[in-house]
C-alpha cells in the first residue's frame, strides 16, 4: 500500500470512531468521517492537479473534531475563537503523527501542517482552495439545517464572513449550489455586503 493510500485509510478509521452523525440522502454516516470525504471531494474538484499535500490536508482537516467540543470551552466569541484555533493546532498534530508513522518526510508534513492551520490565505493557492472547498461544504450539506435557527441579521453576517474568506472560484461554485428561497436571499445579500 502507498504511504498515500496508508494515510487516507487511518484518517477514515480515525474519524470513522466520530459518535456524531450525519444523515444524507437517506444513510447515516460518522459525522467527521462524511464531511472529510466531501471536503477532499471538493478540493479535487476545485483544482483537479491538486498537491499530495493538499489532498491529505483535505481528509484529516477536522480529524478528532469530536474529542476536544465547544461546550468544554466558556461562552463568548474570544473564548469561541481560543477553542477553533485549539481545535486546529489539534488536527494538524493528529494528522501529522499519522503523515509520520506511514513514511512521509518531515517536508511533506510541515506542509500538509501549514494548509491545515491555513497559514497564507489568500497568498497561498492550497490554503485558498481548502478554504473554499471548507465553505462549499458548509453551503451544500450544513447550511439548511443552520440558518433556521438563528436571526437573519446574525445568518447574513455569518455567511459575509465565510465569503469573504473564499475567492470568486469559490464563489462561481457557491452560487451553483441548490438553496432553498430564503437560503439563497441570505447568500445573495451577504454577497451584496461584500460588493459594497
Amino acid at each position: 500500500m502507498s504511504k498515500f493510500n496508508a494515510a487516507f485509510e487511518q484518517f477514515d478509521a480515525y474519524n470513522k470512531k466520530d459518535p456524531n452523525s450525519f444523515t444524507w440522502e437517506n444513510t447515516t454516516y460518522p459525522q467527521e468521517y462524511f464531511l472529510a470525504i466531501k471536503l477532499y471531494d471538493w478540493v479535487k474538484q476545485l483544482d483537479p492537479n491538486a498537491s499530495e499535500e493538499l489532498l491529505l490536508a483535505s481528509r484529516s482537516q477536522h480529524i478528532g473534531r469530536w474529542e476536544i467540543p465547544r461546550h468544554t470551552y466558556p461562552e463568548g466569541r474570544e473564548a469561541y475563537l481560543k477553542w477553533r484555533k485549539d481545535l486546529a493546532q489539534y488536527h494538524a498534530e493528529k494528522a501529522s503523527a499519522i503523515m509520520e508513522i506511514v513514511g512521509y518526510s518531515p517536508g511533506q508534513i510541515a506542509r500538509t501542517k501549514q494548509i491545515l492551520l491555513k497559514q497564507k490565505i489568500k497568498v497561498d493557492h492550497d490554503v485558498q482552495t481548502m478554504e473554499n472547498a471548507l465553505c462549499l461544504v458548509f453551503l451544500q450539506f450544513l447550511y439548511e439545517d443552520f440558518y433556521p435557527k438563528y436571526e437573519a441579521d446574525k445568518v447574513i453576517n455569518i455567511l459575509k464572513k465565510s465569503l469573504l474568506k473564499m475567492d470568486a472560484h469559490g464563489h462561481q461554485f457557491a452560487l451553483g449550489l441548490p438553496y432553498s428561497e430564503k437560503g439563497l436571499h441570505y447568500i445573495q445579500e451577504a454577497l451584496k455586503l461584500i460588493s459594497k
